[in-house]
């Protein structure tokens, strides 16, 4: 089985590590015990067989009493074993070797609900499973951490620990809008044409401006929701701001409430995101129907289709109806409809065109006989006209009696079209055997969460251990490090959604990158939160929250606003990530805003 032969090299490589770090843990309470018990036999042996001098028991103290101060600095490296039995040591290499083998079993946790995740989502499909699980179990791994972090031990020793949770919640969204972000422009560019990019053409190589990535609406929608998921972030830290010393422990609270309404009302947009996507898109599908008959009537009208006066000219439109209606019986069937769609190329879209046939009768036919008389095919053509005149009424045309604005409208319905992106290009394949796939999905799913939820103390602690014995805070650890394991999965992902090179696959990959940052932003903060106002920990982040909003306003901002990222944005981001660890270790460890 796959995941039995993946987890056999790091079971065996985790059994050398228990091995080699064990004897590390042990050797401090032997040396610290020797010194003491060979200065006690001594003095007793010489006590025993010299007089007790008052100058000989004077000279034989101090050399006891410089014997068991040299012990005590042995006896402070000692380290508390994970569970009583996971290995620990007290050198700089054993801790970095730890944190390397339960960084690889957190990465181990993040891949099988990957997995899981996506075989679920293939057999139940999107909705409830794609809204509400899927978003949450990617952001299992990070709000393990994050819990462990500060909820065993002391308060004091949880509010020491607490910055690797702070650390890994930072760091996580910080490597995702930028590192990652901008990895997948690079990976991902095509050629620009305008706004748009040309899939699978990479001529333009490394051009800053002619060479990057589109995606569509629904990626720039993902993009706000993200940008308003930092409010929580505002809100805890609005007593810092106000420079307040009371309030604090209640804008936890509040922050916690608003994090969680959030996460609900993201989890719900979730649910019904496929449902809005597919009415727009049949929506707009209909107005290119719609545009695509008015550019042919317009094309084989013996006169204008508007009047002097910018109103539908009913004579031509009467004209029009008699060269569509092929039996002359005065009415239009599904099939004389049916045969006027096979006229008209419609190269944008994939149209179902016996649907678009039963629409255009329902918006025609007025009677309910099936048929479009000629009053009602009056009717409704002048009524689309209108609309297409309406729907440009901001654009600045020739006349009032003009029929430039059909061509205005179908590229306007075009450019919203594409804006909307095409689903159509996803292959959609027969499920064999779904109840062995329902099965595997569960159990990886299941594996993955034991994983993350047993390994995260020990990550923990080994980062809280490096820390110590090198001196490095423990923030800057668990930034750098540990979006690494916990991340990982989501960025072999994203990047190979993004090496495909469509827009269809970038939006996807964007939009990937954007809602992990949102769970983060809700889901993981709101555990964070509860975990501070439950032990009454002191809420004192100032700069790791600035840099938060920083990271994620500028490129919430950049992605809301634009559809279109030419290769030079990609600089940005990568900019970001140094200009982030810089800030924090400025405000912190130089200003002293900790």
């Amino acid at each position: 089985m796959k995941t039995s032969k993946s987890l056999f090299p790091i079971l065996l490589f985790f059994f050398v590590a228990a091995l080699a770090t064990s004897a590390t843990a042990r050797a401090p309470l032997v040396t610290s015990l020797t010194p003491s018990s060979s200065s006690s036999s001594s003095s007793s042996s010489s006590s025993s067989l010299v007089s007790d001098g008052v100058d000989r028991a004077s000279s034989e103290e101090p050399q006891l009493i410089l014997l068991r101060h040299s012990a005590a600095p042995e006896e402070e490296k000692t380290c508390e074993q994970s569970y009583g039995f996971l290995p620990c040591t007290t050198t700089v290499l054993g801790n970095l070797f730890l944190i390397l083998v339960y960084g690889y079993l957190m990465f181990l946790a993040a891949r099988y609900l990957s997995e899981g995740s996506e075989l679920l989502l293939e057999i139940l499909g999107p909705g409830i499973v794609g809204g509400l699980f899927l978003p949450m179990l990617g952001a299992l791994p990070d709000a393990m951490l994050i819990l462990v972090s500060g909820i065993s031990g002391t308060k004091e020793a949880a509010q020491r620990q607490v910055l690797v949770g702070m650390g890994l919640l930072a760091g996580s969204t910080v490597m995702l809008l930028t590192l990652l972000w901008g990895s997948c422009v690079v990976i991902g560019k095509t050629d620009l044409n305008g706004s748009i990019a040309i899939d699978s053409q990479d001529t333009k190589r490394f051009s800053l401006t002619g060479s990057g990535v589109s995606t569509d609406i629904w990626t720039s929608y993902a993009a706000r929701i993200m940008t308003i998921s930092v409010i929580p972030f505002i809100i805890v830290q609005l007593p810092q701001i106000l420079h307040s010393s009371s309030g604090r422990h209640l804008a936890v609270l509040v922050a916690l409430i608003v994090a969680v309404v959030l996460l609900i009302s993201y989890c719900l947009y979730q649910v019904f995101q496929p449902w809005i996507q597919r009415r727009k898109l049949a929506y707009v599908k209909h107005k290119h129907v719609i545009s695509g008959i008015l550019r042919h009537l317009k094309m084989h009208s013996l006169g204008r289709l508007l009047g002097d006066d910018g109103e539908p000219d009913d004579n031509v439109l009467r004209k029009l109806f008699k060269t569509i209606d092929l039996n002359d019986d005065r009415q239009l069937s599904a099939s004389e409809l049916s045969a006027l769609m096979i006229g008209i190329r419609f190269d944008e879209i994939d149209l179902d065109r016996d649907d678009a046939v039963q629409k255009v009768l329902r918006d025609f036919d007025t009677s309910g006989d099936a048929h479009i008389d000629e009053n009602e095919f009056v009717i409704g053509i002048s009524r689309w006209l209108n609309e297409a005149k309406r729907s440009l009424a901001s654009t600045s045309l020739p006349g009032p009696h003009s029929s430039k604005f059909i061509d205005h409208f179908h590229l306007q319905t075009k450019q919203e079209h594409n804006l909307l992106g095409e689903q159509s290009d996803e292959v959609v394949e027969n499920i064999d055997n779904p109840k062995w796939i329902s099965i595997k999905a569960v159990l990886l799913l299941l594996l993955g969460a034991a994983i993350a939820a047993a390994f995260a103390d020990p990550l923990v602690d080994a980062v809280n251990n490096f820390s110590a014995v090198t001196s490095i805070p423990s923030f800057f650890i668990s930034f750098i490090a540990l979006p690494l394991a916990t991340n990982s999965s989501e960025a072999v992902s994203a990047l190979i959604f993004a090496s495909r090179k469509k827009k269809r696959t970038s939006s996807l990959t964007f939009s990937e990158i954007y809602g992990a940052v949102t769970m983060n932003n809700v889901l993981c903060l709101s555990v964070f939160l509860a975990l501070v106002y439950a032990r009454g920990l002191v809420w004192d982040f100032s700069a790791e929250v600035l840099v938060i909003l920083i990271v994620c306003i500028v490129m919430g901002l950049f992605g809301s606003f634009r559809t279109a990222f030419p290769l030079w944005t990609s600089s940005v981001a990568y900019v970001l990530y140094p200009f982030s660890l810089i800030l924090v270790y400025v405000l912190d460890y130089k200003l002293g805003w900790s």
